[in-house]
């Protein structure tokens, strides 16, 4: 049984899978239902013969802003959970992971966190000229995740990565496309009806070859895998922390946080 979430639009069309973000009056933030959605429709995926591509994309101005901190710091869905049962966002980001159908995203606006860690799981990525890309872990206490401590640095650079990652620099879509974040910068008018063409290209195409090849591109699976778990244990280690909790306060009092005490 797929989850559903009154926050992911789920569109079949012609051999693809469209999942849209759709809650724009908190720009997209990703809740843990939401996650869970987003998990069960790619996994299901794999499994359709009827579906050949998956398309990521958001609604209004954002992509999205990454996770939900008030739901992510303890919204009730963690309670329920069993104690060895993989939380939504970890099921979201292993179903990303293993997808062995090509995974597509439209980039449509704001890409936070992991709006953008995401994308490097993604085998084509296009980006309206509006885009900004952001990953302020580090800003907010936290660490990178999604793998993206080994993804990042091998697709854009070490330099760049620290950038990203270290510093939390936010970057256009154009910067995006020159450091090779993305593969191009479309028309904002167009962009879904561009990123549907190219995918339903793709679905056109021989299915097997077309996992095969995406295989061979990401021959590294198994260790992101194990980077994204050592990640996933620094980054909940970190949760618990009073920099996690000075910078939620921060981020809720819309002031810049103070770590020069602990």
């Amino acid at each position: 049984m797929i989850t559903t979430s009154e926050h992911i639009d789920v569109n079949r069309t012609d051999g693809v899978l469209t999942l849209t973000m759709n809650r724009p009056a908190k720009k997209n933030a990703l809740t843990q239902e939401m996650y869970a959605a987003l998990a069960d429709n790619v996994v299901a995926a794999q499994s359709d013969p009827d579906i050949r591509v998956v398309v990521l994309t958001g609604t209004a101005d954002s992509f999205t802003a990454g996770n939900d901190l008030a739901d992510f710091a303890g919204g009730p869905g963690k309670a329920k959970r069993g104690e060895n049962e993989i939380p939504p966002v970890g099921r979201f980001l292993q179903a990303i992971l293993q997808a062995e159908k090509p995974l597509l995203a439209a980039v449509n606006g704001l890409a936070v966190g992991v709006g953008v860690t995401m994308l490097l799981h993604c085998d084509l990525v296009y980006a309206s000229p509006n885009a900004t890309f952001q990953t302020p872990f580090v800003n907010l206490g936290l660490v990178p995740e999604a793998g993206s401590s080994l993804l990042m640095p091998r697709l854009v650079g070490q330099q760049k990565a620290n950038e990203l990652l270290l510093l939390g620099k936010k970057i256009d879509a154009v910067e995006a496309e020159r450091i090779g974040l993305i593969a191009g910068v479309l028309d904002a008018d167009t962009l879904q009806h561009d990123v549907a063409q190219v995918a339903a290209t793709l679905a056109a195409r021989a299915p097997n070859a077309v996992k095969l090849t995406k295989s061979l591109v990401k021959h590294e699976r198994d260790d992101v895998a194990q980077q994204m778990a050592d990640e996933s244990v620094h980054f909940s280690a970190q949760l618990q922390t009073a920099e996690f909790a000075e910078a939620a306060s921060a981020f809720a009092e819309r002031r810049p946080a103070d770590f020069s005490k602990l």
